[in-house]
C-alpha cells in the first residue's frame, strides 16, 4: 500500500509513523500549506513533498489519502481525493458538521471508494472486550453510560494553533476535539441516541469554543447517559467509562479495564494500582499502535471489498449527537440529534 499523507500536523506524523510500521506500506506523498513542513515529513519518512493540493492527489502510484488537516476542512481535502479514485482515511472527526460528512460519505459511495476514519479506541483490545460483553447480552438491558474526560491543555495549545478552539476551524472545543472518541464510544456500545441536554461555557481559555461542557443523553432504548468534557481542569486526570447493564458494570480507565463486575461472575477485574496506567494526565501524544490497527484494518477492507472498523456512516453518528449538544447547550432546551435547531 502507498499512502499519502496529508496535512503537516503532530497528528500527520502519527499517521505516516503507524503507517510505516506495517510492512510493506510506503509513504508515497506528503501534503502540507507549509511547505518547509511538508518537505521535512517527506524527508524524515519517504515519498515527494507538495504545497499544491492538486499536485498532491494527482500524485502515482498512490493507493489511500490519510487526511490529518484541521477538521473543519476534512471533507474540503477528502472530496477531490474520492473523485480522484483514491481510499480516504480521516483523522477524527470526519468533519465539524453533519452535512460536510454526508457530502463526503455520498463522494466517496459514487466513486466506489474505501471511506475509514480515525475512531481508533474501537480496535482497542480492552473495549473490544466491552463491546463483546455487550453485545453477548453479558451486561443485559442497558441502565447507564458515564464518560468522563477531565484533561487539562495550557493556554499555549491553543494559542500556538490557528484552528484550535475556533468555530470555523475546529467545530467547537472540549466536546468536538478531546471528548469525541468517549462519545463514540458511548453511541458504538450503548446505541443510538434520542434526545441530548447540553451546557458549555468557556472557563479558562480565551478560546471561540468551550472549554468546559456537560451533556445528558437518552438513548432510544432508555437507557440514559452522561458525559463530561472539559480542558480547564488541572493537572488532568485519566479518562473514564463507566458502562452499567442488569447484569453488571464495566469500568476503563484511560485506555484500560480496570473494573469487572458481573452478577453471573463469569468475568471479573479488580481496579489495577493507579501507577500501572500510563499518560493518563490529560494525554497529548498520540498512540502509534492504536492508529496502526486502524491502518491494518482499512487496508484489509481494502482488500476484502469489506467495511472499515469505522466507516463515514459510523464516524457521522458522534458529528450528528455533538450538533445537538451545541444546539442544546445555544437553546437551553432538550434537542433531537438530527433535527434543524
Amino acid at each position: 500500500m502507498r499512502v499519502g499523507i496529508l496535512g503537516g500536523g503532530n497528528i500527520s506524523d502519527t499517521h505516516a509513523r503507524a503507517a510505516l510500521s506495517i510492512p510493506g506500506v510506503e509513504i508515497a506523498a506528503v501534503y502540507g500549506q507549509n511547505q518547509a513542513k511538508a518537505a521535512a515529513m517527506a524527508g524524515k519518512y519517504g515519498g515527494v513533498a507538495y504545497d499544491d493540493l492538486e499536485k498532491f492527489l494527482a500524485h502515482r502510484p498512490m493507493d489511500v489519502v490519510a487526511i490529518g488537516s484541521p477538521s473543519g476542512v476534512h471533507a474540503e481535502h477528502a472530496l477531490p481525493a474520492a473523485r480522484r479514485g483514491l481510499h480516504i482515511l480521516v483523522e477524527k472527526p470526519i468533519d465539524i458538521t453533519t452535512a460536510k460528512a454526508d457530502a463526503l460519505i455520498a463522494a466517496a459511495d459514487a466513486a466506489g471508494v474505501k471511506l475509514g476514519v480515525f475512531f481508533q479506541d474501537r480496535l482497542r483490545p480492552d473495549i473490544a472486550r466491552i463491546k463483546a460483553m455487550i453485545d453477548d447480552g453479558k451486561l443485559g438491558t442497558p441502565i447507564l453510560a458515564s464518560g468522563r474526560v477531565k484533561w487539562y491543555r495550557p493556554p499555549e495549545y491553543y494559542s500556538g494553533s490557528r484552528w484550535r478552539g475556533t468555530l470555523a476551524l475546529d467545530g467547537g472545543g472540549a466536546v468536538i476535539n478531546q471528548a469525541i472518541h468517549t462519545l463514540d464510544l458511548m453511541v458504538w456500545l450503548f446505541g443510538p441516541v434520542s434526545r441530548v441536554y447540553g451546557r458549555t461555557a468557556t472557563r479558562l481559555h480565551k478560546i471561540e469554543s468551550e472549554d468546559t461542557a456537560i451533556a445528558v443523553l437518552e438513548y432510544a432504548n432508555g437507557a440514559l447517559g452522561v458525559l463530561e468534557a472539559t480542558t480547564s481542569v488541572y493537572p488532568g486526570y485519566a479518562r473514564r467509562l463507566e458502562v452499567t447493564g442488569a447484569g453488571g458494570t464495566v469500568v476503563l480507565e484511560h485506555e484500560r479495564l480496570v473494573s469487572v463486575d458481573l452478577r453471573d461472575g463469569s468475568e471479573k477485574i479488580v481496579a489495577a494500582p493507579s501507577d500501572e496506567l500510563e499518560n493518563v494526565a490529560s494525554p497529548v501524544v498520540s498512540d502509534v499502535s492504536a492508529h496502526r490497527r486502524i491502518f491494518e484494518d482499512f487496508f484489509h477492507a481494502i482488500a476484502t471489498n469489506g467495511t472499515p472498523a469505522c466507516d463515514g456512516r459510523e464516524a457521522r453518528r458522534s458529528v450528528e449527537v455533538i450538533e445537538a449538544i451545541y444546539a442544546s447547550a445555544r437553546t437551553g432546551q432538550p434537542v433531537v440529534p438530527g433535527s434543524r435547531v
